[in-house]
């Protein structure tokens, strides 16, 4: 039998459907899920503190594979992992759907500047015209990152008749490499980021590159804060050198009352909703998580498995 640890919340989607191979054990608290960490041979640790998901792995010394359903791992202590020889799934894709239609609303915003439509229909004032007047259509947007949430931002992007570009490590029609598409901002309406927070990603958009977007560009962020220079930011909106910036994500996390993002009326703010704005997560998550276990049984590759060292 192998000793699996879960989060009791996800009870009524995996008890039923557990091989027989598998002994779980079911936490409702920290204080429970640290007390069964030791005996763990899977894991699956989720919890809103991301310092409890971090002792609760430090602690699972037998543990031989960790799955999660957060996307993003930087806060996971990879290191200790890689040194261990623990396998790790993660939830890359799971909310990629929610988190593509929020870049819809986000380039849709912007472009009718329905904030403004909004803002109108709280004084009760009937606009006589339209406040936003740019279409998406053959518009040319520009995606950082094209793993399940770009590929799905794009299939999304094509219907509207948006021009897309993105950014891969092998370029070809369409695509840019690592090292072409800075060169190239200026070209584009949209600049939307999706791509993992590594040592490689952090700060990829600071001062030089806000400075090379054309000045009616919207930055989109829906991958992590840390990607982008915030302070850079708030200077270019706060100048007004580009057109907008649509920021799923901040740094930190809850951003602080007062902050400047706050109050720049060409910034939107949708406080990591993006990937929470749907019922199926859990779902989804265990879905995969159930397909995972005869790969890992048999010592095979799980789908959404992470290189411990590239961090994604």
């Amino acid at each position: 039998m192998t000793v699996t640890v879960i989060n009791a919340l996800l009870r009524p989607l995996l008890e039923a459907h557990l091989p027989d191979w598998i002994e779980p054990r079911w936490y409702a608290t920290k204080e429970e899920v640290f007390a069964l960490a030791p005996e763990a041979e899977i894991g699956w640790f989720d919890m809103y503190t991301k310092a409890d998901v971090i002792e609760a792995v430090r602690l699972a010394e037998r543990m031989r594979w960790l799955n999660t359903g957060y996307a993003g791992l930087d806060f996971f202590p990879l290191d200790l992992m890689a040194q261990r020889g623990v396998q790790l799934t993660n939830g890359a894709g799971i909310n990629a759907i929610t988190i593509a239609e929020y870049v819809v609303l986000g380039m849709l915003s912007f472009a009718k500047d329905y904030p403004a439509v909004l803002r109108a229909q709280g004084r009760g004032e009937w606009l006589k015209d339209a406040p936003g007047k740019r279409e998406l259509f053959e518009s040319k947007a520009l995606i950082l990152g094209y793993g399940a949430i770009g590929q799905e931002i794009d299939r999304r992007l094509a219907a509207f008749g948006v021009e897309v570009t993105k950014v891969r490590r092998n370029s070809g029609p369409g695509t840019l490499g690592p090292d072409e598409w800075r060169a190239r901002l200026g070209e584009f309406d949209w600049v939307i980021l999706a791509v993992p927070q590594t040592a490689e990603t952090e700060r990829m958009i600071g001062a030089a590159e806000l400075a090379a977007m054309n000045s009616n560009a919207v930055l989109i962020n829906i991958a992590r804060g840390g990607v982008v220079d915030q302070d850079a930011l708030v200077a270019t909106l706060e100048q007004r050198r580009i057109g907008g910036a649509f920021l799923d994500v901040t740094t930190p996390e809850p951003l602080p009352a007062g902050h400047p993002l706050w109050r720049l009326d060409n910034a939107v703010v949708t406080m990591h909703l993006s990937g929470r704005a749907q019922t199926r997560m859990y779902e989804r998550a265990a879905e995969r998580f159930l397909r995972n276990l005869p790969a890992f049984r048999a010592g095979g590759v799980m789908e959404s498995e992470v290189d411990l060292v590239r961090g994604y």
